[in-house]
């Protein structure tokens, strides 16, 4: 693109050590965005607002004509905006620091001290500006993971051994089926993996999955936590249902052929953060399989029809 706002975007971009895949029309056009930087705006009226994925997109198909395909989306988030937090140029999620990473509010700030450097672009005081700013830059980039680390959700898999899940609902409800459903329920089991909505791979233990025959496809789904209870020699598969739907006979089938390999039992279970949850989803769970709530986390349903057929123990 041609305008001038582009061109000195892109010489920005540059000037703080920004590699190619970034130095380009599109994180230009994404950085404007997030200062508000309309082509009739000076750089001394650049604003630090809240702005979010696809209303950066609205943005600069109306004020630079640029017009993105919906599926651009990811390829703005991933190679630009990522690039962009970690570097302390932009804030993710600044008003609300716990929302889960795959929240559709998910939104972006420029950081205070990029805001004052940018509104200094042009001016006599651009260049001392600069120079300041790359003098802090390591210590931004630094400050602000370490506050992105601080909001993860910890969770103790073993005595002494802890791993940090991206904030958020489904996080928790990971972070309980650790913590609650599985001391419970297969005691003595072992956390073979638990997926990570942020980084989708939250702990991974994939010599142990190999030894039981379970060799992961690239491309197959995993559930969101794999378990193995060495004692009767089962998998336990979890799927955490917050956001999507439970095992439903579609789900039931895939899990099935990801780990038809593998020499232990298997055992299917959703898990739901509510009965009123499991409420919604109840007409589709399919049979053979086990919910579990993390409301009443001493119960287990069973859709299993008559395994489990039998009387009660009188009691009070």
């Amino acid at each position: 693109m041609s305008h001038s706002h582009v061109e000195s975007a892109r010489r920005i971009l540059a000037a703080l050590g920004f590699p190619g895949a970034q130095v380009n029309d599109r994180s230009a056009l994404v950085l404007l965005a997030i200062l508000d930087m309309a082509p009739e705006r000076r750089w001394s009226t650049a604003t630090a607002r809240l702005i979010g994925i696809t209303p950066i997109m609205d943005w600069i198909a109306r004020h630079y004509d640029k017009a993105y395909a919906p599926n651009t989306r990811e390829t703005i988030r991933r190679q630009t905006m990522h690039q962009f937090v970690q570097a302390g140029l932009a804030l993710y999620n600044p008003d609300q620091p716990d929302r889960a990473v795959n929240s559709p509010h998910a939104a972006y700030q420029v950081s205070p001290e990029a805001l004052v450097l940018l509104q200094g672009f042009g001016s006599r005081h651009w260049p001392a500006r600069l120079a300041a700013y790359q003098r802090r830059r390591m210590g931004l980039s630094q400050r602000y993971a370490r506050d992105r680390e601080q909001q993860k959700i910890p969770v103790e898999i073993a005595p002494n051994l802890t791993i940090r899940l991206s904030p958020g609902a489904h996080s928790l409800l990971i972070k309980a089926v650790i913590e609650e459903f599985a001391p419970r329920f297969v005691p003595g089991a072992r956390l073979l993996y638990a997926g990570d909505a942020g980084s989708k791979l939250g702990y991974f233990d994939g010599d142990a999955l190999a030894r039981l025959g379970v060799r992961i496809d690239r491309h197959g789904k995993m559930p969101d936590a794999v378990f193995h209870h060495p004692e009767r020699n089962w998998l336990i598969l979890v799927e955490a249902a917050t956001s999507h739907g439970p095992v439903d006979g579609k789900r039931h089938q895939e899990l099935m052929a990801l780990f038809a390999a593998s020499t232990p039992g298997r055992v299917y279970v959703t898990a739901f953060p509510s009965r009123s949850v499991m409420a919604r989803y109840v007409g589709k769970i399919a049979w053979e399989t086990e919910v579990w709530l993390a409301d009443a986390p001493s119960h287990l349903i069973h859709f299993n029809g008559d395994r489990f057929l039998g009387p009660y123990p009188a009691g009070p």
